[in-house]
């Protein structure tokens, strides 16, 4: 019988769990402290649990707890890059931001990817399965244990497409801001999405105070198709529909992803489309120079273009930054130190 994942379940879910097991209602909530608050890598581990009681639960549960089989830590800014291996053998990548204004973690929600976006290494070879709510959590989990701090604020915007695994994103995003958990606010966790339509608007209704960052990266169906399949099953006008629908159900400003490639998407025709696109919009542009892969021949711009862009943008009165690179010296980009890792093994 296959074990229920119980770093997966809710206080509700956990307590029904334990209930039936015939213990008290007491023990669920000591168990969802440790394996929340406490963040405890195993059963082992919670020692105001009886003994007979730990052996049970090991025979019952799933426990969940990932481990580090490579870290990276950049000489330039400090960033720390893992590759965690999960139970199955395969491995995901998290990076540790390190910020004034507190610690940021960038999280997978799959192993691969199937989204074809050309200029990411996370999706060259397809997607292998969807990580579980349990495996995104303990991403963050374990790199705090490993660095002894709190981590204050997660982007979800590592190797796969977050709404492609949807219900395993959705508990995972409630037990995270579960304020018997971690209890890191909404307002702090960014979702990234190249564009999954009716998922969207599925992401609307949940009323969630997330921020929906929506990776752009052409400001015309043309340009996105060139650099983003699912662009040919969704165009431009249908995504901006759906992205107006999450900002009117939930208040929170959309941030636009929009990777600079040289001489694909940095003219002043796009400077003029995507100001065309943001316009009237409660949006935020967020300019990232490519980061290139050896797979692909895409060139990051000079930097001064890139600062011209951005100049030309906000001259239109946009809403824009550059976003600052982070680990450039250690595989930084989505799904580069994984694809390394496999090479090598």
């Amino acid at each position: 019988m296959e074990k229920t994942d119980i770093k997966s379940l809710n206080k509700t879910e956990l307590r029904q769990v334990i209930e039936a097991m015939g213990e008290k209602k007491f023990r669920a909530d000591q168990l969802y402290d440790w394996m929340h608050v406490k963040l405890a890598r195993s059963f082992d581990e919670m020692t105001n649990i009886s003994k007979a009681f730990r052996e049970q639960c090991k025979e019952t549960f799933l426990y969940t707890s990932l481990s580090a089989v490579c870290v990276q830590e950049s000489k330039l800014d400090g960033t720390k890059k893992y590759l965690f291996a999960l139970e199955d053998g395969n491995v995901v990548e998290s990076v540790l931001m390190r910020y004034k204004h507190g610690n940021s973690v960038c999280i997978s929600s799959q192993v691969g990817c199937r989204m074809g976006c050309r200029f990411c290494a996370s999706t060259l070879d397809g997607l292998t399965r969807n990580l579980k709510p349990s495996e995104m959590l303990d991403q963050i989990y374990a790199i705090s244990r490993l660095i002894g701090e709190r981590i204050s604020n997660v982007v979800v915007m590592g190797t796969g497409e977050p709404l492609d695994n949807y219900e395993n994103l959705i508990t995972f995003i409630k037990l995270l801001s579960d304020e018997n958990g971690l209890n890191i606010s909404q307002r702090n966790i960014t979702v990234s999405t190249c564009g999954i339509v009716p998922n969207i608007y599925r992401l609307a209704e949940e009323k969630l105070q997330i921020t929906l960052a929506l990776s752009l990266h052409g400001a015309t169906d043309a340009k996105r198709q060139e650099l983003m399949p699912i662009a040919k099953a969704y165009q431009i006008s249908e995504l901006m529909e759906a992205v107006d629908t999450y900002f009117e159900k939930t208040g929170r400003r959309i941030t636009f992803e929009y990777s600079l490639v040289a001489g694909v998407n940095d003219t002043d025709e796009d400077v003029m489309n995507l100001t065309a696109l943001a316009s009237g919009r409660n949006c935020h542009i967020n300019l990232i120079p490519v980061n290139p892969i050896k797979e692909r021949d895409y060139r990051q711009p000079k930097q001064e273009y890139v600062t011209a862009f951005k100049n030309k943008l906000e001259k239109n009165r946009i809403n824009v930054t550059i976003r600052r690179e982070m680990g450039r010296d250690i595989d930084g980009a989505c799904g580069q130190l994984r694809k390394r890792h496999l090479e090598e093994s």
